[in-house]
């Protein structure tokens, strides 16, 4: 056939190009078809979601993650949320098979005349795009060729339901918000199903450019509510909505508010620690894979512990009065007739800590001081709200006042009176604290508080800062002398030490004093631990030997490094981290055993399968040993004697017979510390400033962190019995000389000296000595009879008989006579009692022997000692002991701070 005419020659060209696109179609199906991804993305779907941190009572107390996503169920969702989507997206969803064939038509002509750059035009191919494609891969016509037929492909696979269910949970909608459900919360701080119409078409109007729609920005907010009004348009247009309801939707004004991250418990530091341990065991895949992690804290303590941390800080501040106003704000230069939004735009970048509100100073006289807080509320605060301002407030020149209107302060609700709460004007802290408490059985952490707050400063506290122990360290080297054959009743001189450059081995002398420049000569160890007597530790550390000292604190969980081998180590002058001093307590606390101090216990999968759950040593059972039970058992007798009657006693408001402690004070009391514990748990309260300097000249451990101990334990103990631990087989209860620390016979005074001896405990094999002697004291054995290889013939040593002293006076350890008040081995053994009336002493009871590590209430006392017949104050025995004044021995650039 000839062809004629013009339009013969344009049908055979249209012809023969449609059969050559069908030709390429089909080719290009053929070739690409095959290389199409699986499905299995789909069919099995796992969004990405966030690592969550959990306590032991399962709150949730952290999220991490790249993304913020909230999957929801298709029949879940809002039908509005759907109308809006399908209306500006995709009206004809449920129609085609995955291709719009007149919207791909026009993506490919924009894009070839280069025009615009458009998205595929199905919801279908929108998924496939975010799931296969990437969101910032190059798209180009064979990208879209390969995202059409894998619409098909998709369509094929799954109902129309579960596609638009991806689409809703996947797309990108801004803010790092995935899903409608995460996007919600990110811009209106609520539900999806809490949405009006118009929240929900702005929602729907985000997919096409969302960083260019972001309301929070003024200039893309307009152009996000012009493609909110065309969402709208679409949705009455194509018969989702009424024009009644089109109308009340097009005048409503939206308010967009970023929710804050939902916390059931506020616990930021035990988050962060969480996070920390499993990026180092797993890498950045714990961020999108769903973990769920159940650490060991407890909604009560942990809540108990961050209000003890702020109110122990906050009474301090009280205590150093207010400094300053954080900042001054010019009132004359802001807006009159606006002046609350002014107030308000210069308060939102100022913000709140550990509810410490800013607040603008707008009035303030003698009697009170008006604000204006963060929250957008005018408050007048008076009385005790201003207790810390009122002195300075009253005086005369105003130029002296520390706040004045437009002086930015922190306020604060705090209790008042009958129960009720008052506003007060506080001072931001610069000081920090720390807390932790573990369970001393198996290790596990009870509550953790880091630091004052975690967003002023997220540096932890309990597990990075390493500071002086002071005080608190000296329960260490007093157990150490325990086995080196010092007893509880040995006496020791308290007298001032003085050390010239070349027995320091330094270029200054050394003159290390007690704490409170008083001193009581001849004192029993016991008594010099209860009252933290600095000469009475540095001379046990040098009898024992610093090397022996820094070896046995290694039992205890303590760095070689960071507690080096010299004198000083008696005071605390090595470092320490408060987890630490936890760790090394708690092996008192359950009779010598060293567990591991963990805040994971266990961790699951998105879907709740247990991943990893990891068991610890228990303290009796399968835990290592490291000091005898009769160590730890004459150490907690001496620190609850720190509690009853020391230097602690604050504690005793707890009204508990069961708690032992340590106070610890550094020079120039740049840390403070309170470490003690019961049977039932351990814990350690640390004060200080990140920046080393004193917290005061009559501040304290007692003062400053013993109360936020006794605040926390307050909430750990209820309903926990008040028990005793029992008496560990191997010891003693003699009656001694509380002077001379002697074995006090009864049948030798009898009828001619009173009788005021004192019960104590001891080592079986180290009985006291048997008669009052006059001897030298401690360090001269050094320096004469005695070297320090012969520490054990020292006369202040049981059983050692004294130089030139007839061997028949004591007799050997084998031969010698038992007293009456000697207590046989096999006997029933005593229990501690409450303390004396003069306080610091202990009576005993007998109760039968009991070697299990259980913790039980000893049985009532079977067989009570003998009246002792009291004599008349003229005839009382007289008090005799060492009256030498010690020189410490040469030690190795020994430093006094």
């Amino acid at each position: 056939m000839i062809l004629k005419k013009w339009w013969h020659f344009l049908i055979l060209f249209f012809l023969v190009s449609g059969l050559a696109v069908a030709a390429l179609g089909v080719l290009a199906v053929s070739l690409i078809y095959p290389t199409l991804p699986s499905l299995e993305t789909l069919t099995d779907y796992r969004p990405k979601q966030p690592l969550r941190v959990y306590s032991a009572d399962n709150y949730l107390i952290g999220e991490f993650g790249e993304e913020r996503r909230a999957f929801i169920k298709i029949d879940k969702v809002p039908q509005k949320l759907k109308d809006a989507v399908l209306a500006i997206e995709d009206r004809r969803f449920y129609q085609h098979g995955g291709i719009d064939t007149k919207g791909v038509l026009r993506a490919i002509k924009n894009n070839v005349s280069g025009r615009s750059h458009e998205g595929a035009s199905t919801i279908t191919m929108q998924v496939a795009k975010n799931f296969f494609t990437g969101p910032n891969k190059k798209r180009d016509i064979y990208i879209k060729i390969k995202e059409a037929l894998l619409a098909i492909k998709i369509e094929k696979t799954l109902t129309k339901n579960q596609i638009l269910e991806l689409y809703l949970n996947q797309i990108y909608l801004g803010q790092r918000s995935y899903g409608f459900a995460a996007a919600s919360k990110v811009y209106y701080a609520k539900p999806l199903e809490d949405l009006t119409l118009a929240e929900t078409a702005y929602l729907a109007g985000l997919p096409k450019a969302p960083s260019g729609y972001n309301p929070y920005n003024e200039k893309k907010r307009v152009r996000g509510m012009r493609r909110q009004q065309e969402v709208l348009r679409d949705m009455h247009r194509y018969g989702f909505i009424s024009k009644e309801e089109y109308d009340a939707a097009k005048e409503q004004e939206l308010i967009f508010k970023s929710a804050k991250k939902k916390r059931d418990l506020t616990a930021n530091y035990v988050a962060e620690l969480t996070r920390q341990l499993l990026y180092k065991r797993y890498g950045s895949d714990i961020y999108n894979g769903g973990l769920k992690v159940y650490t060991t804290i407890t909604k009560a303590k942990q809540e108990a512990a961050n209000a003890a941390v702020v109110s122990g800080i906050l009474a301090y501040q009280k205590r150093q009065g207010y400094k300053k106003a954080e900042k001054w704000i010019d009132l004359s230069t802001l807006d009159q007739n606006n002046l609350d939004a002014d107030l308000q735009k210069s308060l939102d970048s100022i913000s709140e800590y550990n509810g410490l509100i800013p607040a603008i100073v707008t009035k303030s006289s003698t009697k009170s001081v008006s604000v204006f807080t963060k929250n957008g509320v005018h408050l007048d605060i008076t009385g005790a709200g201003i207790a810390l301002l009122k002195r300075n407030l009253a005086l005369k020149d105003k130029k002296k006042h520390k706040v004045k209107p437009g002086s930015v302060v922190r306020i604060v609700k705090q209790k008042a009176k009958k129960g009720k709460t008052a506003w007060h004007i506080v001072q931001l802290p610069e000081v920090e604290s720390a807390f932790v408490a573990i369970n001393p059985k198996n290790g596990a952490i009870n509550a953790l508080v880091g630091g004052f707050d975690y967003h002023k400063n997220k540096f932890n506290h309990v597990t990075q800062a390493y500071r002086q122990p002071g005080s608190s360290f000296k329960p260490f080297v007093y157990s150490a002398s325990l086995e080196k054959g010092f007893t509880p009743a040995s006496i020791i001189e308290d007298e001032p030490i003085n050390m010239t450059a070349e027995e320091v081995g330094g270029d200054e002398e050394w003159n290390p004093k007690n704490f409170s420049n008083e001193y009581d000569g001849p004192i029993r160890m016991r008594e010099a631990l209860k009252k933290s007597k600095n000469v009475v530790s540095i001379r046990l550390l040098d009898s024992i030997g610093t090397r022996y000292a820094q070896d046995y604190a290694t039992k205890f969980g303590f760095s070689r490094k960071r507690n080096p081998a010299y004198l000083t180590m008696a005071l605390g002058a090595g470092s320490v981290t408060p987890i630490e001093l936890a760790n090394g307590y708690a092996v008192f606390a359950n009779g010598g055993y060293r567990i591991e101090p963990h805040l994971i216990t266990k961790i699951t999968d998105s879907n709740g399968k247990v991943i990893q759950e990891k068991s610890y040593p228990i303290a009796g059972k399968d835990a290592p040993r490291v000091i005898d039970s009769r160590n730890a058992f004459l150490m907690y007798s001496m620190l609850r004697d720190v509690v009853q009657s020391g230097t602690a006693t604050r504690a005793r408001a707890l009204g508990r017979k069961d708690v032992a402690g340590k106070t610890g004070t550094t020079n120039d009391t740049v840390d403070a510390w309170f470490a003690g514990y019961s049977p039932h748990e351990v814990g350690i309260a640390w004060m200080g400033y990140d920046q080393p300097r004193s917290l005061g000249r009559v501040e304290t451990g007692g003062r400053a962190a013993l109360p936020i101990w006794v605040e926390y334990m307050a909430t750990a103990l209820k309903g926990k019995p008040d028990v005793l631990p029992p008496v560990p087989a191997g010891i003693l209860s003699l009656k001694i000389d509380p002077v001379t620390g002697t074995l006090a016979d009864d049948s030798v005074f009898e009828g001619v000296f009173e009788d005021d001896s004192i019960v104590e405990y001891f080592y079986h094999e180290n009985p006291p000595p048997l008669l009052q002697l006059d001897f030298p004291a401690l360090s001269d054995i050094f320096e004469s009879v005695f070297p320090p290889d012969n520490l054990p013939n020292n006369p202040l040593q049981p059983g050692q008989r004294f130089p030139n002293q007839p061997e028949e006076t004591l007799g050997g350890e084998a031969d010698r006579p038992l007293p009456d008040v000697m207590i046989p081995i096999d006997a029933p053994l005593p229990d501690i009692d409450d303390e004396t009336s003069d306080g610091g002493t202990t009576t005993a009871k007998e109760t039968a022997p009991d070697t299990s590590n259980e913790v039980v209430t000893p049985p009532p006392p079977e067989k009570a000692d003998p009246p002792v017949k009291k004599l008349p104050p003229k005839l009382r025995r007289p008090r005799r002991g060492a009256s030498s004044i010690d020189r410490a021995r040469n030690i190795l650039n020994p430093s006094g701070n």
